[in-house]
């Protein structure tokens, strides 16, 4: 036990300052106290200031925030202040464990990294963490998709099923073992591959060869097809639908014989339903034998869903018909219960004023009614306050790294119960790769250092995959290039104008 300091003017149950003694300890730290009632009292360091005093003497002061003690399996905030002038010691780690609810059983666990400024491996329970759903949030370049890649290792070394929207082929590299030895020594990892774990669809396999082609079924009811078509219709085409839908009722059926069927219909409201249906067709993911839900929800399998390459309201599209066909199927026992990550969340769950997506509905009511069934939802996003408020006031779990933007900012704090400003300070100066998590799987929010990977970072899969290509001539004479994969374009035309004013 090691004296830091001592309590230093004005003291409140849950504030109080720290006049230093020890110079090297850094803010994020946990230090204890004794408190004359009731006994030793956890507390955190959040921030610091160094200064000269009138005698040119060197002060520095720690600002400390009350964590709470213990009793009878509780954790409780002292009722009176603690004395001026006692003795702060660093806490230790039992204590610091005890306080926070950090696991030592390694069972059905995450090991997700360090608690921040401690040489304490933070594991959460996998059924707590995932169970009401979760969110992952952060600004650009704060270590968000590492984070999720992380947090999908650690999901299918405990055999749970998993699906993934993916719109920028990130997590493909969960195939790819790690290199950065250096870096795994310090957080006690192995390098690994999840090959036999990992299998990947696409949408666009021109830009993705080695996934396989995605092909949904087009077996839809009224509701489900006036949700995803490309246009809205008016009561005219519904009933036009409808009558095809009715007469095709009990057959297996592609969307060609639906679109041959609705075309028969002696109206003129058929030619925008038409349209519509040609819409779907040319998309190409229902195109041929669908996928079945057997096949994409396996316990301990990460079934990766591509969209790299597509255009965003086919990625709607995709989204909106797989979370439908889900979520019917986990309700009527077909699949078993999973974990169902949303990348750029805020695209296909947009907050009311942001614009509407296809696929908000569904997601919505899988935010609502899914955990029940055992459809555990995430929904990861760099724009929080584009996220519907409804989705993400639902997921239990927050894991939130760095985020400065106010709105952001504010629509963390609306959902998260007991948000305090203290928190937003956190999260604004959290460093890169460090995560305030707050949920049940935790008594308190803790700060972690998130742990390096087993795999290897995305960057360098993409970077493989356009090598792979490289090579190949496209249809117009020249290579496949990074920004044909970053744009998706399919028009041959574009890309030849990009390449001629790239140069």
């Amino acid at each position: 036990m090691k004296q830091v300091g001592k309590i230093h003017g004005p003291v409140k149950p849950t504030t109080f300052q720290i006049l230093l003694s020890d110079l090297s300890t850094e803010r994020g730290s946990y230090i204890k106290v004794n408190h004359d009632v009731y006994g030793w009292v956890l507390a955190k360091i959040e921030s610091m200031k160094r200064y000269l005093d009138d005698f040119d003497d060197e002060v520095m002061l720690a600002e400390a925030r009350t964590v709470g003690y213990k009793r009878d399996d509780n954790v409780l905030i002292p009722k009176t202040p603690f004395k001026p002038g006692e003795k702060v010691y660093t806490a230790d780690k039992s204590l610091i464990m005890s306080i926070l609810g950090l696991r030592r059983d390694k069972k059905d666990s995450m090991y997700i990294g360090m608690l921040e400024g401690h040489d304490i491996p933070v594991y959460l329970d996998v059924k707590k963490t995932i169970g009401k759903h979760t969110s992952v949030l952060a600004k650009t370049g704060a270590g968000k998709s590492y984070t999720v890649a992380v947090l999908l290792e650690e999901l299918i070394k405990n055999d749970v099923a998993i699906v993934i929207i993916d719109p920028h082929g990130e997590y493909g590299s969960l195939r790819i073992e790690n290199d950065d030895y250096d870096a795994m020594l310090k957080y006690n990892i192995k390098a690994a591959s999840y090959t036999d774990k990992v299998v990947e669809y696409a949408t666009n396999r021109r830009v993705n060869p080695n996934a396989g082609k995605l092909i949904l079924p087009s077996d839809f009811d009224l509701i489900e097809l006036t949700e995803i078509m490309p246009m809205s219709l008016g009561d005219r085409q519904k009933s036009t639908l409808y009558s095809a839908l009715r007469d095709l009722e009990g057959e297996r059926y592609t969307l060609k014989d639906l679109m041959v069927r609705v075309e028969q219909e002696p109206t003129q409201a058929k030619w925008k339903v038409m349209s519509g249906l040609e819409g779907l067709d040319e998309s190409g993911i229902f195109e041929g034998d669908p996928i079945a839900l057997e096949d994409l929800v396996q316990k301990g399998q990460a079934t990766i869903i591509n969209l790299l390459g597509t255009e965003h309201h086919i990625q709607e599209l995709v989204v909106a018909k797989l979370a439908r066909m889900l979520f019917d199927g986990i309700r009527v026992g077909k699949i078993p219960e999973f974990f169902f990550l949303v990348e750029e969340a805020h695209n296909f769950c947009p907050e009311r004023g942001f614009g509407d997506s296809i696929s908000s509905s569904i997601l919505r009511d899988i935010a609502s009614e899914g955990r029940k069934f055992g459809f555990h939802l995430c929904v990861v996003s760099q724009r929080p306050a584009r996220v519907d408020k409804n989705v993400l006031s639902q997921c239990n779990t927050q894991i939130i790294l760095k985020v400065t933007n106010p709105n952001d900012l504010r629509a963390i704090s609306h959902s998260i119960e007991g948000f305090t400003p203290g928190m937003e300070k956190e999260i604004r100066q959290l460093s890169v790769g460090h995560a305030l998590i707050v949920g049940e799987s935790v008594e308190q929010p803790i700060t972690v250092d998130i742990r390096v990977r087993e795999t290897k970072h995305h960057t360098s899969h993409v970077r493989a995959m356009v090598a792979e290509q490289s090579s190949d001539e496209d249809d117009v004479g020249g290579t496949f290039s990074g920004e044909d994969i970053v744009e998706g374009s399919s028009s041959s035309f574009l890309r030849l104008l990009k390449r001629i004013f790239l140069k």
